[in-house]
């Protein structure tokens, strides 16, 4: 078959290798000069099976409202007008609390579970396959916390995860030193954790465009910088993706030239822009932005500088180590398409980020601004959010329209087997995980 994917992120490119070793045609349109240039730029780093965890849980709802006027609130929902895109906002919103009960989470976690363990089995095929480098450690991942009453609720979140066939364990203070010591000076705010020793974690833009570029060397073509135009249908089926190189003519006018691609298959993996595009074929489905924030600081003290991923549970974001440097990840903004670090709302929470970061590792990370003459690399992100957080991975009802998006803040975790899923899909072929692949009837397996 003859494939068009829309997009190049690692869902993209993960989709187009597992197309291509099923001996698929395949041809990606990206808006960037090359892969992994936007949502899986610079993200958490973490490959987080043990923390397949939906946003929507029972403690939620209270939890946004409390958050609601704070810069640096670790999720912060911004309400915009309801009128146009603003609507998908609060209609996103409205379904989001229709999850936010136990039996609703455990049912979500079932199939993120699901898709997460296939996932990290599909990317350690990937790696065996092609021997990609990408700063990878095979630590594990621990999660620490500074509140008592939320080390209470950790054995339940862990003892979920057993549940589901991932051992993730609570341990002690004393315990979690034991696994990384590089948290020392910030024992005595810790009152205990948990650990995943099969979790892992690694750089998400290197992999993927180291990727991209096994796949061009095999046949694939990627056409990189270049719009989506729009989605041309005859009937209820595409014909054709109209594209356009970025850019303009000599007149001024955009895309003077405009490509028709057409294709037995064309599957949308633009991450939180494909529910715009779909949704002008008649395909409506509630994805919705997550702006996240990153910060990578260059090491001070390597030796002193964390080898496991670790998650610090009261500012609710994620550091790993990738080579010389610390990824510092976290904070979810809800509140549209804006990508801005200019703000003052945005340079709040990247200063919240470096001050945890001083706060939990002193000395260990040049944290300084550009002020005080650091060279922070801050970063923000969409991440294209359902309300259940699970992704849509299947076919449409539109005709050789087919969907891979929706992943959140798993993305990386998420990115191998989705594109190895979409692949057999497309060929005909069912996924061996228990999943709920959308415009398929549910099959356990």
């Amino acid at each position: 078959m003859n494939v068009v994917v829309l997009g190049a992120g690692i869902i993209g490119v993960s989709t187009a290798w597992h197309l291509l070793t099923r001996g698929h045609e395949v041809t990606v349109v990206e808006r960037q000069p090359d892969a992994a240039l936007e949502t899986s730029f610079a993200n958490a780093a973490q490959i987080s099976v043990s923390y397949c965890e939906p946003w929507a849980n029972r403690e939620a709802p209270m939890k946004v409202l409390k958050w609601m006027f704070r810069d640096d609130a670790p999720l912060l929902f911004r309400p915009q007008w309801p009128f146009g895109e603003g609507w998908q906002q609060w209609r996103w919103g409205l379904r989001f609390l229709a999850q936010c009960n136990d039996a609703a989470f455990e049912r979500n976690v079932r199939q993120l579970v699901a898709l997460g363990a296939y996932s990290h089995a599909a990317l350690k095929e990937v790696v065996r396959a092609t021997g990609i480098d990408y700063h990878r450690l095979e630590r594990g991942i621990a999660h620490y916390y500074t509140d008592p009453r939320s080390f209470d609720m950790a054995g339940e979140a862990a003892a979920l995860m057993r549940r589901h066939g991932v051992a993730r364990q609570v341990v002690s203070t004393a315990e979690l030193l034991k696994i990384e010591p590089a948290f020392a000076a910030f024992a005595h705010r810790i009152v205990g954790g948990t650990y995943t020793a099969s979790d892992e974690s690694g750089d998400a833009r290197l992999f993927t465009q180291a990727l991209a570029r096994r796949c061009a060397a095999r046949g694939v073509r990627f056409l990189y910088g270049h719009d989506v135009l729009r989605l041309e249908k005859t009937g209820n089926a595409i014909d054709s993706v109209a594209i356009g190189a970025r850019g303009t003519c000599a007149t001024g006018q955009k895309h003077p030239q405009t490509l028709r691609l057409r294709a037995d298959a064309v599957v949308v993996a633009c991450g939180a822009y494909t529910a715009p595009l779909l949704r002008t074929v008649g395909v409506d489905l509630p994805i919705y932005p997550g702006k996240g924030y990153s910060a990578t600081f260059a090491l001070r003290q390597p030796d002193r500088a964390p080898y496991v991923s670790t998650i610090d549970d009261e500012v609710k974001c994620a550091m790993s180590r990738l080579g010389n440097d610390l990824r510092v990840a976290g904070t979810i903004e809800v509140g549209g398409y804006d990508l801005s670090l200019d703000t003052p709302l945005a340079r709040a929470r990247c200063r919240m980020l470096a001050r945890r970061i001083e706060e939990v590792l002193p000395g260990v990370c040049d944290t300084r601004m550009e002020e005080e003459g650091g060279a922070p690399r801050f970063w923000s992100g969409l991440r294209p959010a359902t309300p259940t957080n699970i992704p849509y991975i299947g076919k449409t009802r539109v005709g050789r329209l087919w969907v891979n998006a929706g992943h959140g803040t798993l993305g990386w975790t998420h990115g191998a087997g989705s594109g190895k899923a979409m692949a057999e899909l497309i060929s005909g072929e069912v996924p061996e995980m228990d999943f709920g692949f959308y415009g398929f009837a549910r099959a356990r397996r």
